[in-house]
């Protein structure tokens, strides 16, 4: 598994378990052409691009095109590296027919190809000596201890860090840890608990 700095930037949840399973570093999925409209999740990507840059990482067929070419319009060139993969043709192992140009996604293709295609791109990728000297990250118990997952009022909890944070209100939990370890430190995150409670 190699860490990456920037965030990754791909079109769906089957792309981002492929992913989490050959990078380490943060990941957000545009939920397809969702992202046209979801203007919480391009302010996400704005913060993330601000913060540690990204790297779009979407298919090679018409659709990835048309979103990768959106996420450009939003967001200054100097923060965006851009990943491709090649057009390989064939059919995702949870499919029975291909997609309607015949290519394999991110889902579908070599993992060999994926990290080619990173650093390409020129990715940042942090060698075992900076990842160990790691800073104190926020753990899903600390988020469980603060009250924003396994408690009655979680949800609601939740939502006004969501709100505070200029986030968006559907995020996953996982989602969630993971932004807030790209945004902020511990103490920050901490500091920002306080003013909640």
């Amino acid at each position: 598994m190699i860490k990456i700095k920037e965030a990754v930037i791909v079109e769906g949840t089957y792309d981002k378990i492929k992913l989490s399973q050959i990078i380490d570093a943060t990941i957000i999925t545009t939920n397809g052409f969702s992202i046209f409209k979801d203007s919480d999740k391009v302010e996400l990507i704005k913060r993330l691009a601000q913060k540690t840059g990204i790297v779009v990482l979407t298919d090679s067929d018409r659709a990835g095109f048309m979103i990768r070419n959106y996420i450009k319009q939003c967001i200054p060139a100097k923060y965006v590296k851009h990943a491709y993969i090649p057009e390989v043709k064939g059919v995702e192992k949870r499919k029975t027919i291909p997609g309607k140009e015949g290519l394999l996604g991110v889902e579908g293709v070599r993992n060999a190809l994926i990290i080619e295609a990173l650093k390409k791109a020129g990715c940042m990728i942090v060698n075992d000596r900076e990842s160990t000297v790691r800073k104190r990250e926020i753990t899903k118990t600390d988020l469980y201890e603060d009250g924003f997952t396994g408690r009655p009022n979680s949800s609601e909890l939740r939502k006004k860090l969501t709100d505070k944070l200029n986030l968006p209100s559907r995020i996953s939990v996982n989602a969630l840890l993971d932004v807030l370890n790209t945004l902020y430190t511990y103490s920050q995150y901490k500091e920002i608990v306080q003013d909640l409670l």
